[in-house]
């Protein structure tokens, strides 16, 4: 059993919810602040499945040690000669390491031979001359290691090859320990120490192999390495020097040249305890930095719910205006000018109409005296007309609806993302034109189950059915848009004269109270009608941020899982738990 760190099943639950939470929490939106903290959630899984899980759940484990570097630092040659043999294709072309190779005792191979670690990777074994398979690990076995320790070789982490740099990272984060190589020429290259510093930060352990050094350079370069090493708080992390050589035929370093890294290795691989603190130093670094790197994602989160919830608010808005102005515009006399006016004049007779309206009222009488004789007026074409202005007026709102939220939502954090997604919400739905014709015809029939429902005794019925159900009909519509607001000059005139001679055609049928109960149940039919179809057309957007939309307990179950693994590690943690590295030190 591990010594620094109490093999706690409360910790290992509480790291297991925070890994499953990670993974259900969705960022679809593509906001400034997605792509650092999309990053930052899949390292946190890969470091999570890679190393902390596997490692909690293993702790007896033999310590990983991955060896990484930049380009040329000369790590393949690095495994080879340790163990004694190619294990690790090296040479001259870069990038030589394309596919993990790791080396492990014969007696350790159950550890490594499944997906207890790297559980992404498949396992494969073959020689270092093999065609490369892209995710794979190479297994080797090597009785030139010890048991209790196993080499990693990693591709590079500055390689031209993008997908080399990614593994690369993965690995480095799935290791107890970095052998991180550099050279007399390189150390002081500015990728290596980002990695450097991301390690000290989570408390991994670190070991530096500087290779190629120049014999007469040693006492300038080292010194000078280790306070760099000191400036960014890894003061005691071991550092060895390999002297720039010529290697063997069989392509290795002299034995003399691994020199102190070879018996610190040897040491490590034969001391429990040593191993037991460096698995102890890095497993209680990545979990103390849990927290604080979920922070970016819970806060991402936090992001998304506000974006989607202010995108949906647009929506509502748009409809909930367009819903508003359809009311409007049955009142506003809108509906009640253009060609609904032109057909109402060759209704009611002639343009003098309009300017006889004071003097025609005996005309109006005589025309409803007619009317209601038996002598129906074609209506057929002021119907027609008002049927198209309403439908004409519903349409563009609802298109007008559509447009703005698309506007809108272009110039909105997230919106774009949504669109791309569901271009269709760009505009409204193509089944919205047939929808508003069906609508409009539907209130219609609307319209005459109001009068039926109205013309309940025989006189009334009489009555009807001597004008025409259709054209009382129409003068109910006429006296439910009844009003001059938006009209101009001879059209006021006109208007008024339509909806009067509509009115007391009504009202000498119905009565002036039942007429206005019935224009004003009649526009609110309408208005259910149209709430219909514009909710329709509001779900449809709403269905569209579905997929986006990022509920406002996802950051709360994140931010609490984070919370719990914070809780779990301190109480898992020893008291007088001292990081390790200041012992080790002592090897460089």
């Amino acid at each position: 059993m591990n010594p620094g760190l109490d093999d706690s099943a409360a910790l290992r639950g509480a790291v297991g919810v925070l890994r499953d939470t990670l993974d259900a929490t969705e960022l679809p939106l593509d906001l400034p602040e997605t792509a650092d903290a999309q990053a930052e959630r899949h390292a946190l899984l890969r470091q999570l499945d890679d190393y902390i899980l596997p490692r909690l759940d293993s702790l007896d484990a033999p310590l990983l040690a991955v060896v990484g570097g930049s380009t040329g630092a000369g790590k393949s040659t690095l495994v080879n000669s340790i163990v004694g043999g190619e294990v690790s294709a090296s040479g001259v072309l870069r990038p030589t390491t394309t596919v993990p190779v790791l080396i492990h005792h014969p007696s350790d191979a159950h550890w490594f031979s499944n997906q207890r670690v790297l559980p992404e990777l498949s396992r494969v074994t073959g020689s270092a001359h093999d065609r490369d398979q892209p995710g794979t690990v190479r297994l080797v076995k090597s009785s030139a290691l010890q048991p209790g320790l196993a080499l990693l070789d990693a591709p590079d982490i500055d390689s031209v090859v993008k997908a080399n740099r990614a593994l690369s990272g993965q690995l480095l984060q799935a290791a107890d320990m970095w052998l991180f190589v550099t050279t007399a020429a390189r150390y002081a290259d500015a990728v290596p120490w980002d990695l450097l510093r991301a390690a000290s930060e989570r408390g991994t352990a670190v070991a530096i192999v500087l290779d190629r050094v120049p014999p007469e350079d040693i006492d300038e370069i080292k010194p000078h390495l280790v306070e760099m090493l000191r400036e960014q708080g890894m003061g005691t992390s071991p550092v060895f020097t390999i002297p720039e050589t010529t290697l063997t035929e069989d392509k290795l370093l002299p034995p003399e040249a691994l020199g102190r890294l070879g018996q610190w290795l040897t040491a490590l691989a034969t001391d429990q305890r040593a191993r037991n603190i460096i698995v102890s130093h890095t497993l209680q670094g990545a979990l103390a930095s849990l927290q604080a790197r979920t922070e970016s994602v819970i806060e991402a989160t936090r992001l998304q719910h506000e974006a989607t919830r202010a995108l949906a608010l647009v929506v509502d808005k748009a409809y909930d205006r367009a819903r508003d102005e359809v009311e409007a515009g049955m009142t506003d006399g809108s509906l009640l000018r253009g060609e609904v006016l032109a057909r109402w004049q060759e209704f009611v007779g002639t343009g003098e109409f309009f300017r006889q309206v004071e003097s025609k009222i005996s005309r109006w009488r005589d025309k409803i005296t007619a009317a209601l004789k038996g002598a129906p007026m074609p209506a057929e074409q002021v119907d027609e007309a008002l049927q198209t202005g309403v439908a004409d007026l519903i349409r563009s709102r609802a298109d007008s609806a559509a447009a703005e939220i698309a506007r809108t939502w272009r110039g909105m954090p997230g919106g774009d993302s949504v669109l791309a997604a569901a271009p269709t919400l760009a505009a409204s739905d193509d089944t919205v034109p047939p929808r508003v014709e069906r609508l409009v015809r539907d209130w219609q029939g609307d319209m005459l189950e109001l009068i039926r429902g109205e013309g309940k005794d025989r006189r009334l019925n009489a009555r009807i059915a001597a004008f025409g159900i259709n054209g009382i009909a129409l003068f109910l519509m006429l006296v439910a848009f009844a009003h001059t607001g938006g009209l101009v000059g001879a059209e006021v005139g006109i208007a008024t004269g339509a909806s009067v001679l509509a009115q007391r055609v009504l009202e000498a049928i119905f009565g002036d109270q039942a007429v206005r109960e019935m224009a004003k149940k009649a526009r609110e039919i309408l208005l259910v009608r149209v709430d219909a179809l514009f909710d329709d057309e509001r779900a449809r957007y709403h269905a569209g941020l579905g997929p986006m939309l990022v509920g406002s307990g996802a950051a709360r179950r994140l931010e609490a899982a984070a919370a719990e693994v914070g809780r779990a590690v301190a109480a898992a943690r020893p008291d007088g738990f001292q990081p390790p590295a200041a012992e080790e030190a002592s090897a460089s």
